[in-house]
């Protein structure tokens, strides 16, 4: 016999489906009133041109803004595709693409605490694309919500027997794109140690680990392989000059190294932004591992992510679409109010009412210019504390069977 759905459930899924349908074209009408000009996809654009032009990656400024490449070398071989059409034709193409991308990662971040509804994807999503990092990161053509989809669809298999051969791809290519992610690979890794050293299988960890690692292998040395030169300056170079991203202290700059600069008034924090990041990565990651050993994989994915935001030497406001796992494990886990209340932040675009642009207004903020240029670090740590502070009353406990380490909390 086959089951029949009440009328109210199949009427609910239209009715969201259809709200988020809305709210994504009254989204593309803004953005196109607000004339924006997607200046990053133009760079990647570019990158393209040059790859296939046989250019100097790293000689590149692209746009009238004079922006370099900042990106390893294999990102600009995933970007040759976009220097074949026009300019006008890859807007419309890069926001269609990150509008379904976004609609990707609410189904993966709602799949990663158990959640099936599928109404409940198009309602979030509805609400999502209006803040201000995803508004951001379609603003400026950015490609944010395509590497946390490869993150989160590596780390929310639900495979009992361990993780699956494929395991390892979506980390190992986002962190060929872009380093940030690597950070997820030494989660892995630290991980399966901990959890042999507690006696447990760390298997599953270390071979998903393994998995990521052969995959940035592979990307990075087909990149070296096509652009030998390119390669040989950013690996040697390049990736050591963070200055050529932008300045620390831009209010657009979330890590704790823009806090600290702006909390200064010193556009380089130096040793002392070492030494915060280096305590923020130790504490990030035993968050994580513990939360990981416990069986929690949706607060353990969630605080990597942002421990890698708050290291990071630049976070820019775009690359924190992080915020939408975030919220939705605070609010699936019954931190409802504090969700609330991250959610309200990301959406109130409160960094940007503070002084920001030329003459670098940022080093001579007050009070509550730092306090209001400091909010999205805020969220994070306050998020690794409320999962810290449910670690440790179970820091002493076994490791959880691998099976359980990757099913719903």
């Amino acid at each position: 016999m086959i089951a029949i759905a009440p009328l109210g459930t199949r009427r609910r899924v239209p009715v969201a489906l259809g709200a988020c349908l809305v709210s994504f074209a009254a989204f593309w009408i803004a953005q196109r009133a607000a004339h924006v000009s997607m200046i990053d996809l133009l760079v990647y654009r570019a990158e393209g041109a040059t790859v296939r032009a046989g250019g100097d990656l790293y000689a590149l400024r692209a746009t009238t803004a004079g922006l370099p490449t900042t990106y390893p070398p294999f990102a600009a071989l995933v970007f040759t595709p976009l220097s074949l059409p026009g300019a006008a034709q890859l807007r419309v193409l890069a926001t269609v693409g990150n509008l379904l991308l976004l609609v990707v990662l609410v189904r993966l971040s709602l799949r990663l605490v158990g959640h099936a509804r599928v109404e409940s994807v198009w309602w979030f999503a509805a609400a999502a694309v209006w803040c201000e990092p995803v508004w951001t990161t379609l603003r400026y053509g950015q490609i944010n919500l395509l590497l946390a989809v490869l993150v989160l669809w590596d780390l929310s298999h639900r495979s009992p027997g361990g993780p699956k051969r494929c395991a390892g791809a979506g980390l190992g290519l986002a962190a060929a794109v872009k380093l940030t992610p690597a950070l997820f690979v030494v989660f892995l890794i630290a991980t399966g140690v901990v959890a042999r050293c507690r006696g447990g299988d760390g298997g599953p960890w270390l071979r998903h680990a393994r998995g990521a690692v052969v995959a940035f292998a592979g990307a990075t040395l087909l990149a070296a392989a096509v652009l030998p030169y390119d390669s040989w300056r950013f690996w040697t170079d390049m990736m050591f000059r963070t200055s050529r991203v932008g300045h620390a202290e831009d209010t657009a700059n979330q890590a704790l190294r823009g806090v600290l600069a702006r909390l200064l008034h010193n556009a380089e924090p130096g040793g002392l932004w070492a030494l915060l990041a280096v305590l923020a990565a130790v504490a990030g990651l035993w968050v994580a591992v513990t939360a990981e050993l416990e069986g929690r994989r949706s607060w353990a994915v969630v605080a990597c992510a942002v421990t890698a935001l708050l290291i990071s030497p630049v976070s820019w406001s775009h690359h924190w679409v992080w915020c939408v796992p975030l919220v939705v494990v605070l609010w699936s886990h019954g931190h409802r109010a504090t969700a609330v209340g991250c959610a309200t932040v990301f959406c109130s675009y409160a960094l940007w009412w503070v002084p920001h642009g030329s003459g670098r207004p940022e080093l001579h903020q007050g009070g509550t210019e730092l306090t209001l240029s400091a909010l999205y670090g805020a969220c994070g740590l306050l998020f690794l504390v409320l999962a810290g502070h449910r670690d440790r009353r179970t820091l002493l406990r076994s490791p959880a069977p691998a099976g359980q380490a990757v099913t719903n909390e």
